[in-house]
């Protein structure tokens, strides 16, 4: 595959206060951000090879402008619909390929991002599955340029994800979710309710936790 996981991100209620559980678990935060016009900012965590956002919704008017609103990022952040998925999924090209996109996308050329950039966003995605999208300047953030570093270390010693599965109430059929089972390491499959599994270093220590109900992630290691 040319393409891997460049971040996920979580829909959280008003200022992320669900950060503070992954801080208490021994996880060190990086810089929050704000996107403008968007509507949306978040709560960061970054591992050697992906990052974990936090993402909330500031501003309902802007993320319901004719410019963001084909994202449906309004829909997910609201969470008022346990049918509609609160994940995003980002992949990014592996580093020093420079493949055609994965799966059919449109641009989205969001206020924040310099006019020359867009964020391919895959088409015909259903919100009963994450939302699918690429970052085609993404980069790991162990190799981050010096400016942009964040922390990567993290009392509970993770470093690297190496393995993503996701559960959903409805069978993922689409075309990116069929492309996404055939990433190493990733799998999206129909359980009984929304919720992203990751695990860490090929859980190496054995050891899991689950942030459910506050957030519906579990964390193995």
């Amino acid at each position: 595959m040319s393409f891997e996981l460049d971040h996920i991100f979580i829909a959280t209620t008003a200022n992320a206060p669900e950060a503070d559980l992954l801080k208490a678990l021994g996880l060190t935060e990086g810089t929050p951000n704000q996107h403008h016009g968007q509507g949306t900012a978040n709560r960061r965590f970054f591992f050697q090879n992906v990052f974990i956002e936090l993402i909330y919704l500031v501003d309902a008017a802007e993320a319901q402008t004719p410019v963001v609103q084909p994202t449906h990022l309004y829909e997910r952040l609201q969470q008022q619909d346990i049918a509609i998925s609160p994940f995003g999924i980002c992949f990014r090209p592996q580093s020093g390929t420079n493949a055609d996109l994965p799966f059919a996308c449109w641009d989205y050329r969001p206020p924040y991002l310099p006019t020359h950039l867009s964020i391919p966003m895959a088409q015909a995605n259903p919100l009963t599955e994450p939302l699918w999208f690429v970052l085609p300047f993404g980069v790991a953030p162990a190799l981050a340029a010096l400016e942009k570093r964040q922390p990567l270390e993290h009392k509970l010693g993770l470093q690297q994800v190496t393995a993503i599965r996701i559960t959903q109430p409805t069978a993922p059929n689409s075309e990116v979710a069929h492309y996404a089972n055939q990433v190493a390491g990733f799998t999206i499959q129909q359980g009984e309710a929304h919720l992203l599994e990751l695990s860490f270093d090929h859980q190496q220590a054995g050891l899991s936790h689950d942030f459910k109900p506050h957030l519906p992630l579990v964390l193995h290691w």
